[in-house]
């Protein structure tokens, strides 16, 4: 039995006359006796009692008329479904790379205050150094960035400045400082540094070289790493003390105590800043939603920082 045929049998037996039926499918009354012949065929009963002057339904016909209204509905609210599907527009991921300790603390609730303002936004987040972060968003592989902004920033980048996230000394939770409300530099002058790698992270590699020179103090720097969770595990791990931003502390590796820097009155060397960035000239509505939280609670976000 097919749909057709179903159709055909469904008008024929709500008009009760073949040329109405055929009139009403747009069709020749030939073609709709045909496909109710081939539907009696198929099913092996009769659906019609015929006479020279009226169609009526046989009692076979009268069940079929039922049942079959109730699949034809069916059928047609699944056309319908997928009519209405294709009409909709397809939601888009928003794709937006971040650094580390961004991705640790901005992250997390500028994209819960995103749901609660634009649920229908999509995000797809990456975590990603700077230097490999910007080539992204020129190859279109990343529609926002969130990034330490370089020293010769790339004109063809846009970079909004944020704010600057607070820096902390990370110790091993048996070092003598762990206990400590708050740490200055000559606290650790002679202790072994684990510091990034400056090419990849030029301004966390900064951070530590400039505060010791504002101090005047030479920092010993004892070991060298990547990645700022292998940094955080060296520390747990008792090779050294790192200075990293505040927001490392959420990574929650054990074995490690986060005591903040007090530095001179007016110091900005402890700052580490963090930038929007996306591709300049760039025309971006969900974008725009983002920047539009983001703004708005900015502050909020700084303070966390």
């Amino acid at each position: 039995m097919e749909l057709h045929q179903l159709r055909c049998f469904v008008a024929a037996a709500e008009e009760l006359h073949f040329g109405r039926a055929a009139q009403r499918l747009q069709m020749m009354p030939s073609a709709l006796g045909r496909h109710i012949k081939l539907l009696e065929e198929d099913l092996g009963v009769r659906l019609f009692a015929r006479t020279t002057r009226a169609v009526s339904l046989t009692e076979d016909g009268a069940t079929l008329l039922r049942e079959g209204r109730a699949l034809l509905g069916r059928a047609e609210a699944i056309e319908d479904g997928f009519r209405r599907r294709l009409r909709k527009p397809q939601a888009r991921r928003f794709r937006i790379g971040a650094i580390d300790s961004a991705a640790a603390g901005l992250l997390p609730p500028l994209l819960r205050d995103l749901r609660t303002a634009h649920p229908d936004v999509t995000v797809q987040l990456l975590e990603e150094k700077t230097i490999r972060l910007l080539p992204k968003l020129l190859s279109g592989a990343l529609d926002l960035a969130f990034v330490r902004p370089p020293e010769r920033p790339d004109r063809r980048i846009e970079f909004v400045p944020l704010f600057r996230e607070t820096a902390v000394v990370a110790l091993s939770h048996t070092h003598a400082l762990a206990r400590c409300k708050q740490i200055v530099l000559p606290d650790i002058a002679d202790q072994p540094l684990i510091v990034p790698e400056r090419r990849s992270r030029p301004h966390s590699h900064d951070l530590t070289t400039k505060l010791f020179d504002e101090a005047g103090l030479t920092p010993r720097i004892q070991e060298i790493a990547d990645e700022k969770q292998t940094i955080v595990n060296m520390v747990a791990a008792r090779l050294g003390v790192a200075i990293v931003p505040r927001w490392t502390a959420r990574m929650a590796i054990p074995g490690v105590r986060f005591v903040p820097l007090r530095l001179k009155r007016g110091s900005a060397a402890g700052r580490l800043p963090l930038a929007a960035a996306w591709l300049k000239g760039s025309r971006d509505p969900v974008r725009d939603q983002v920047m539009a939280v983001l703004e708005a609670r900015l502050k909020s976000y700084a303070r966390e920082a």
